[in-house]
C-alpha cells in the first residue's frame, strides 16, 4: 500500500505560479513512476505530466508544455509540479498518482495505468 499526500494548491491570479508537492509513503519510491493529473468540474480526469522511475518525462500535448515542470526528489519521496503562467483553464483538482509496475516498454499516461492516488489539491486561477 502506497499513500500519497498532495499539497501546495490554492487560489492565485492568472499569470501567477504555484508548486505542488506529493509525498509518498514507503521505501521504494525511486522505483515508482509518478504522474500528475487534474480534474475540472464536469470533466474527466486528464493527464498532466509524468516522470518515470528512470527519469523519463512526458507532458500533456500543448496545454501545459512550457509552463509546467515535473520533477522528483527520491531522497524525500517527493514529486513536484511547478506551474507557471497559470491560466483560468488550469483550474482543477490536481492529483498525484503512482505506478509501481516499473514499465520498460511504455510510459504511463492513462489514469488506468496508475495504482495509487492522492486525495487531490485544489488549484483555482482567477482571471
Amino acid at each position: 500500500q502506497v499513500q500519497l499526500v498532495e499539497s501546495g494548491g490554492g487560489l492565485v491570479q492568472a499569470g501567477d505560479s504555484l508548486r505542488l508537492s506529493c509525498v509518498a509513503s514507503g521505501r521504494c519510491f525511486s522505483t515508482y513512476t509518478m504522474g500528475w493529473f487534474r480534474q475540472a468540474p464536469g470533466k474527466e480526469r486528464e493527464f498532466v505530466a509524468t516522470i518515470t522511475w528512470k527519469g523519463i518525462i512526458r507532458y500533456d500535448g500543448d496545454s501545459v508544455k512550457g509552463r509546467f515542470t515535473i520533477s522528483r526528489e527520491n531522497a524525500k519521496n517527493t514529486v513536484y509540479l511547478q506551474m507557471t503562467s497559470l491560466k483560468p483553464e488550469d483550474t482543477a483538482v490536481y492529483y498525484c498518482a503512482a505506478d509501481i509496475r516499473r514499465r520498460v516498454l511504455s510510459i504511463a499516461m492513462d489514469p488506468g495505468d496508475y495504482d495509487y492516488w492522492g486525495q487531490g489539491t485544489q488549484v483555482t486561477v482567477s482571471s
